[in-house]
């Protein structure tokens, strides 16, 4: 019996009749039969995303230093595991829950502090992600979807990226992707467990980056109401029941810190009231969609135009910053969802092919949306989070208007899609200045010639099928050729700093604020871009005196800027590049400048006599020497130096009773509306106790005052 002939049930109870069962087991069946050259290609993807993922992963050192250092923490520290704090000491957390650093931190414990312990998870995630979407689409499609799913998932740049990076959105993608395939469980099914294990894992998300693992519920609830197969108050139920699955999921961590003494736990890092939930609702929360970010840097836009994090709207996904990393397919993966969805159109509701596609679908145009009008901090890794919808969406789509190809208005769908993502991948190459120019214009032949063939297919009976095999094998190659490239370049270039971004420079791209042009460079130990094409210039070293965003002022503490580069596409100011992106004094961007020995040589003098080897304002640079040390250091002001931790009066008791040892030279000006607790410190440091300059970098005795 067929989808579209199925019968309505005549009666619907809390559990269905024998009839509806039958109909909606059917409907969940997936395939009772494999070609036997679907296991090798699995294999084949597995393998092909293991050596993108895994392949020289070292390559990005300590890659976000931010989290690398509260990794090492919580490696030595229980305390700091459970909190997620920057340095063993627990002196403030990191500025989001802890999840995605306890994978992290139980590597290290297992393999010893390393760039392969740290980043060894967020690999194996990235497998697990691109098997878990063939999963959800193999239960009900064919082989050839699933495998078309995982791979476009595995050659998606900015998934290549963050699957070999140490941010949290690897584990939150994952997460998520595990909670469409336990809603599609209990789609097939009608069974409560499934969509309660589910919002227990979007619970668990909360705890791996707050609200943002939110998004996907809306869409998880609607579809699980719309198709599942039980009557409606028994949907209902389940979705509730479901919330409380979140609640416990999430409640449990967010229960505790709530209650424990904030006198005996580190200060939560991003608030400016020591609340977990501040910090959810605002920094992290609300905030990220209005730009209201009290403590962070500069805000964003709420309206189409230019801002801090680029302009708002439609297009911003297309821009010249994010487009390379995540909108390669995404014009044809609207396409084929609209054309899939009018084909489906008449199936009943129980159908599980529907159901599926919906539940993709949803979540890549809901997301999508949220990240293209939301006004606050805002990153191109970010899209990450729409690499598996955007999978899904595309295979379904594509293989299921390949299926009706007989039909001439589905043939026409799928070639224009062919043709627009020809046109969008021309225009995405023609960014990259100088890469690969004979790229482009191979994927243009390639699709033309697909898209051709597939509008004349029925006409041929000769050799039909080698020419449908040759028509798909085109389409593909047009298709998948331009991230593949995009993906080598990601997995063969170290990434370090708090704003990765996959692919080769491209001009108009985002060369630090104010800069015009590709990945350029920062002065003052700023954003130093790949070397690569585009105007302008910013070779050099040196230690600079840049003012980056939200009020940074004064020397970059690190002293001078290794590893060289020559900022492209935008004028550095300020002179002096650094390694894979660096900012003075602490700061947005992540640290990856070298300790000299002779400065690591003094922080470990004495260093057991001490609960902080030293401080240093932000978490970006106290991360530095932390990590060279592996003692703790303690980050004032944490992630942006404007969060109230410590206060002057705290840091004072500090130094009275001997438990910092030195104060490493920077400061760090208020921002953005945040406390100007750093600055004040620093300058208090500055008239009161003597100074050396070690390494290029200025170090305070907080054991030694002036007078003395």
């Amino acid at each position: 019996m067929s989808t579209a002939t199925l019968p309505q049930p005549a009666v619907l109870r809390d559990e269905p009749p024998s009839r509806f069962r039958i109909a909606a087991r059917r409907l969940a069946l997936g395939p009772t039969t494999a070609p036997r050259w679907e296991r090798p290609a699995l294999w084949a993807l597995i393998l092909l995303s293991g050596v993108l993922y895994i392949w020289n992963l070292a390559i990005s050192g300590y890659a976000n230093s931010f989290y690398s250092a509260a990794v090492q923490a919580g490696s030595t520290n229980w305390e700091a595991f459970f909190f997620g704090s920057s340095d063993a000491a627990n002196s403030i957390t990191v500025d989001k829950p802890p999840a995605s650093l306890w994978i992290m931190e139980l590597s290290v414990r297992l393999f010893g502090l390393s760039s392969w312990s740290i980043l060894l998870p967020e690999a194996l995630m990235g497998v697990a992600t691109v098997f878990l979407v063939y999963v959800i689409v193999r239960r009900h499609f064919s082989a050839g979807a699933a495998l078309l799913a995982g791979g476009a998932l595995a050659l998606t740049p900015v998934a290549v990226m963050m699957f070999r990076f140490n941010n949290p959105d690897a584990m939150l993608l994952l997460l998520m992707t595990l909670a469409v395939y336990l809603t599609l469980r209990g789609i097939e099914s009608g069974r409560i467990r499934w969509v309660i294990w589910a919002g227990v894992v979007v619970g668990f998300g909360f705890l791996t980056k707050q609200l943002q693992a939110f998004v996907i519920l809306p869409e998880l609830a609607a579809v699980y109401f719309f198709a599942a197969p039980v009557r409606w108050r028994a949907r209902l139920g389940h979705l509730l029941a479901a919330v409380g699955g979140v609640v416990v999921g999430a409640g449990w961590w967010v229960a505790i810190v709530s209650l424990w003494p904030a006198s005996s736990r580190p200060y939560i890092g991003g608030s400016q009231n020591n609340s977990f939930l501040e910090l959810t609702f605002g920094y992290n929360g609300f905030g990220r969609l209005t730009g209201n970010e009290t403590g962070s840097v500069t805000g964003g836009t709420t309206t189409a135009g230019a801002g801090s994090w680029g302009s708002t709207g439609l297009t911003r996904l297309f821009g010249s910053d994010i487009g390379g990393q995540i909108t390669w397919l995404l014009p044809a993966a609207l396409i084929v969802m609209v054309g899939a969805l009018v084909l489906m159109g008449r199936r009943h509701r129980i159908d599980v092919r529907r159901a599926t596609l919906l539940l993709f679908a949803t979540w890549l145009v809901v997301t999508g949306l949220v990240f293209s009008f939301a006004g606050g901090i805002f990153h191109p890794y970010y899209t990450v989070a729409l690499a598996a919808p955007l999978a899904g969406t595309l295979a379904i789509g594509a293989t299921t208007l390949w299926k009706a190809r007989a039909r001439w208005w589905p043939r026409i769908v799928l070639a224009a899609a062919s043709l627009t993502t020809a046109v969008w991948s021309w225009v995405l190459l023609e960014r990259a200045t100088g890469w690969l120019p004979w790229l482009k214009v191979v994927v243009v032949v390639a699709s033309v010639l697909g898209a051709g063939l597939l509008l004349v297919l029925p006409l041929i009976r000769r050799r039909a099928r080698a020419l449908a095999a040759a028509t798909v094998s085109l389409m593909l190659v047009g298709g998948l050729l331009g991230p593949l490239a995009y993906s080598i370049e990601t997995a063969t270039t170290a990434h370090t700093g708090s704003i990765p971004s996959a692919g080769p420079t491209v001009s108009g791209g985002m060369g630090g604020f104010g800069g015009g042009g590709g990945r350029g460079g920062f002065g003052g130990g700023g954003f130093a871009g790949r070397p690569g094409a585009g105007a302008g210039t910013g070779t050099g070293t040196g230690t600079g005196t840049g003012t980056p965003p939200g009020g940074f002022g004064g020397t970059a503490p690190g002293g001078t800027a290794t590893g060289g580069g020559t900022a492209t596409g935008g004028t550095a100011t300020g002179g002096g590049t650094a390694a894979g992106g660096r900012m003075g004094g602490g700061g947005l961007f992540g640290r990856t400048s070298t300790v000299s020995s002779s400065l690591k040589k003094l922080l470990l003098a004495d260093s057991s006599d001490y609960t902080w080897v030293a401080a240093a304002i932000g978490s970006d640079t106290a991360a530095t020497y932390q990590l060279a040390t592996e003692e703790s250091v303690m980050p004032v002001g944490g992630f942006n130096g404007s969060d109230p931790s410590p206060t002057l009066a705290q840091f004072k008791a500090y130094v009275a009773k001997g438990e910092i040892h030195y104060f490493i030279g920077g400061s760090v000006g208020r921002s953005n509306g945040g406390s100007d607790a750093s600055s004040a410190i620093s300058a208090w440091v500055t008239a009161n106790f003597a100074s050396q300059t070690v390494g290029g970098v200025t170090v305070y005795d907080l054991t030694s005052t002036v007078s003395q």
